[in-house]
């Protein structure tokens, strides 16, 4: 999506004041911090810029995949990192990054700001950046074509209705398939989970290696063209399909929604660790949060930063998502990943 010029220019200017992140540093001469990523990472290139202006670094970002595929580089990577910070380790592996060591302690001064509100570790190695919770999207102009009442719940789903008209990502391929095993988990229990994915499978659920190919060619509502009209995705994702009349074409179902955080962090053993830190500063920062809604598509985790007009009727941050425990997480996440591709012969 565009971003606004007008809201650029102040985010520049303001960045060249230097009005909120760490002390400049451009007179010891040029610097570069290799920032790794997932595949989703987005900013406007002229923040970035006015950041390089103001202390001297220049962020080289190295994207590695979705979360999962992040998390898993980062882990085999930790004895000789590829980079000195990272960002989009999200909640459903931010344990296992936690448990391997990956990351180094720092407490950012921009991290009691909002951020600490998601806080999952009590030496500060990780700061949440951003919200993106999971939840099911619908194509409601589908259904009102049809005269076919919209699904509510994770219940509704498997109602004879919506027979074959859901598509899911692979828990073991996408995070965002993973965060809707595990809102399942949340709402049916340990016992129960796999009976629930049992009779989404009988009616006719379609599970797919990852959300590009969920959202973007079996979802009606991205495109039209898409055969199904469920899909599992994010609560903004209906932010981006807002018709000509202003309305969106879809809408997440806030009953089916699991909150996931990202975050980023130093990585342990950066010989760059100060000029990482002020990057960790920088994605916290008022400037750069301004945009994370823009160009991500998620809600910014500090407080007090505004998201575009049209995301309060289209995207509302959810009220009550599901969550986890990250330690409940961490124990059970590769053993509930194996009992569902045993259970969906995948």
């Amino acid at each position: 999506m565009r971003f606004r010029t007008g809201v650029l220019v102040g985010l520049v200017a303001a960045l060249t004041a230097g009005c909120t992140l760490a002390g400049n540093d451009a007179d010891n001469g040029p610097a570069t911090v290799t920032l790794v990523t997932h595949d989703s990472f987005a900013a406007p290139q002229q923040v970035l810029d006015a950041f390089q202006q103001q202390t001297g670094i220049t962020i080289n970002v190295v994207k590695k995949g979705d979360a999962g595929a992040l998390t898993n580089t980062l882990v085999l990577t930790k004895a000789n990192p590829i980079g000195d910070a990272a960002f989009g380790v999200d909640s459903t592996f931010a344990s296992r990054a936690l448990t391997e060591g990956v990351f180094a302690p720092y407490t950012s001064p921009e991290a009691d700001r909002g951020p600490q509100r998601y806080a999952v570790d009590s030496e500060h190695r990780l700061s949440a950046v951003d919200v993106g919770d999971v939840c099911v999207n619908i194509d409601t102009t589908w259904f009102a074509e049809r005269g076919i009442p919209e699904p509510v719940t994770y219940d509704d789903l498997v109602k004879p209705e919506y027979k074959d008209l859901l598509v899911v990502e692979n828990p073991a391929t996408s995070s965002p398939g993973l965060a809707f095993l595990l809102g399942t988990i949340a709402r049916y229990g340990e016992q129960n989970w796999q009976a629930y994915w049992t009779r989404l499978k009988d009616n006719g659920m379609r599970a797919v290696a990852g959300w590009e190919e969920a959202y973007g060619q079996d979802f009606s509502g991205s495109s039209g063209k898409g055969p199904r009209p469920i899909v599992v995705s994010y609560a903004s994702s209906p932010a981006a399909e807002i018709g000509d009349d202003g309305k969106p074409r879809t809408k997440a179902l806030l009953d089916t929604c699991f909150r996931q955080v990202e975050y980023a962090g130093v990585l342990a053993g950066s010989p760059n660790a100060a000029n990482a830190q002020k990057v960790i500063d920088f994605l916290l920062s008022q400037q750069f949060q301004a945009t994370v809604a823009e160009n991500m598509y998620v809600y910014p985790a500090r407080e007090g930063v505004a998201l575009p007009a049209a995301w309060t009727t289209a995207a509302p941050l959810p009220p009550n998502p599901a969550s986890l425990p990250a330690e409940t997480v961490q124990a059970g996440r590769e053993r509930w990943i194996e009992q569902w591709r045993s259970l969906l012969g995948q």
